[in-house]
């Protein structure tokens, strides 16, 4: 197994090469903001080919490269639907602090989409690897688990579900707090103590340490992040239909 990663862009998303071994097909997870060149590099360095890019959601730091990566390789790019609008329509899910960086950056806030994207239903074959998908909605409607089939390790490529000692934010437009806590206890909590937790941002972590140190994962703290989000969803709906 190979597996290669680097932070790229001014949110540093990481991104990450995943193959069977070197000079083989490999697939490319979130490759974000400034990401192309860093794939590049990698795929150089091992002798790679892109069988596919898999997305862990739609925010821009996570998939801005993807159309360029994929399309120049004729390969799909894989993404749940519920966050496909946002390979062309970033802002939709993002705060307006982040509208001056695309414009600076690409001279839009506008994406042309990759020429095939498809969505995830269920287990994705691709580079010779299964994957099995889990749907986590919270940071956004599409989040999604990415867990690779390999015989040495249980890896996860969380996105921005579950960081080391954190968890995404929810408080971006179409993040959904509610739905957050309960994709950590139903997506992420049953994980294996064993599993390797590569996530979105920062340094990876294992299920082990997140379960004992991370107290966003705490049975406590998942239910007042629940009762919190009813509550202000009950506020926000009082009178709204008058």
């Amino acid at each position: 197994m190979l597996i290669a990663s680097f932070p790229a862009g001014p949110w540093q998303a990481n991104c990450y090469l995943l193959a069977q071994a070197e000079g083989g097909p490999c697939v490319v997870v979130d490759p974000g903001v400034d990401a192309a060149h860093g794939v590049r590099q990698g795929l150089k360095q091992y002798g790679l080919s892109v069988d596919a890019v898999l997305l862990s959601h739609g925010h821009v730091d996570h998939v801005a490269a993807a159309r360029e990566i994929a399309d120049e390789a004729e390969v799909p790019v894989w993404v749940h639907e519920a966050d496909v609008d946002l390979l062309s329509e970033p802002m939709l899910a993002l705060s307006e602090d982040a509208r001056g960086i695309l414009e600076m950056m690409y001279g839009s806030t506008t994406f042309t989409p990759p020429k095939d994207v498809r969505h995830y239903e269920g287990d994705v074959t691709v580079a010779g690897i299964r994957f099995a998908t889990r749907h986590a909605p919270g940071h956004t409607p599409g989040c999604t688990l990415l867990l690779p089939e390999l015989d040495q390790h249980q890896l996860v490529f969380t996105g921005d579900v579950v960081f080391a000692g954190s968890i995404g934010r929810t408080d971006l437009p179409r993040g959904d707090a509610f739905a957050m806590a309960a994709s950590l206890a139903t997506q992420v909590l049953p994980l294996p103590d064993e599993a390797h937790l590569l996530p979105g941002h920062g340094p990876t972590t294992t299920m082990a340490q997140e379960r004992s140190a991370n107290q966003w994962l705490h049975p406590q703290n998942l239910m007042a992040m629940q009762a919190q989000a009813s509550a202000t969803n009950r506020t926000d709906n009082d009178g709204s239909d008058l």
